[in-house]
């Protein structure tokens, strides 16, 4: 395989064939440059994207990720590999990898979130819960962070969704339909066109999509953690007023009203997506 780009000392974009890979190992790129060749043993693993826009994220999460948070990603996957007995897919491999990124900078701001789901994992996916918790703690080894039990929730649901089987299709419908109108009054309030390849408007329709499977079964999360709202209402003020305008809509359709949590969470998604669609942090 030659290399086409060097992204940084532990990964590279090669050409294997017809198309373009990308490679990561540690050091794999050191005193090389274009045109050298790499070989396969030499590989930790190679991501292979089914398109310019998914090649163009890949490319900028794994040259923009610390060799503590690439190292974590990888131990966390194998250990799950082991757990669930199934391979995951590349795309889990970058989502992860961003959430533990984005889980980073959060902890070094002390912004530390309860999941709105986290009853429900403990209860029904013990399992898939352990995973989360052995993940948190390969974390703070690999990154020096100390991350709350809390944590473990949210790792816990990319492997969750991995598995998840098929829901009822009334129930999908109306779910989707939930998900496109929230997005609908995220886009004109904003007046924007989202991305719809990029990594933040993944993350939003998927914290969305179990959101509005919540909402259709009135399984509204109620902890009020004031302080982390307050805090994030004054940070992000216009995601602010977009969550009212949300808030608005869920009274209208479902007659349920917006959780502080929930609200957070909402703010933090729609700032990154409106902030981050033009120019990734």
């Amino acid at each position: 395989m030659k290399i086409r780009q060097i992204l940084n000392n532990n990964v590279a974009l090669v050409e294997r064939g017809k198309i373009d890979v990308i490679v990561v190992s540690k050091g794999i790129s050191f005193k090389k440059k274009v045109g050298d060749s790499i070989q396969m043993d030499e590989v930790e693993k190679v991501f292979v994207p089914d398109s310019n826009d998914v090649l163009e994220n890949y490319s900028y999460l794994l040259s923009h990720a610390e060799q503590g948070t690439l190292d974590a990603t990888f131990k966390i996957i194998t250990y799950a590999e082991e757990h669930i007995e199934e391979k995951v897919n590349d795309y889990l491999y970058l989502t992860l990898l961003d959430h533990i990124d984005y889980a980073i900078k959060r902890a070094e701001k002390s912004q530390f979130i309860i999941s709105p789901l986290a009853w429900e994992v403990r209860k029904f996916y013990p399992h898939h819960y352990e995973i989360g918790k052995q993940a948190v703690r390969i974390m703070s080894e690999e990154t020096g962070i100390e991350f709350p039990e809390s944590e473990a929730v949210a790792i816990a649901l990319h492997f969750i969704n991995l598995q998840e089987s098929q829901v009822d299709v009334k129930d999908a419908i109306k779910a989707m339909e939930t998900v496109n109108d929230i997005l609908t009054i995220i886009r004109i309030h904003f007046q924007m066109q989202f991305d719809e390849g990029s990594m933040n408007y993944n993350r939003l329709v998927t914290h969305l999509q179990y959101f509005a499977q919540r909402i259709n079964l009135g399984e509204i999360y109620n902890s009020e953690d004031s302080e982390l709202n307050k805090q994030v209402r004054i940070m992000y003020p216009q995601a602010y007023i977009c969550v009212n305008k949300i808030r608005v809509y869920l009274m209208d359709r479902f007659d349920k009203e917006l959780s502080k949590d929930e609200e957070t969470y909402l703010m933090l998604h729609i700032h990154r997506v409106t902030q981050r669609n033009e120019s990734e942090e």
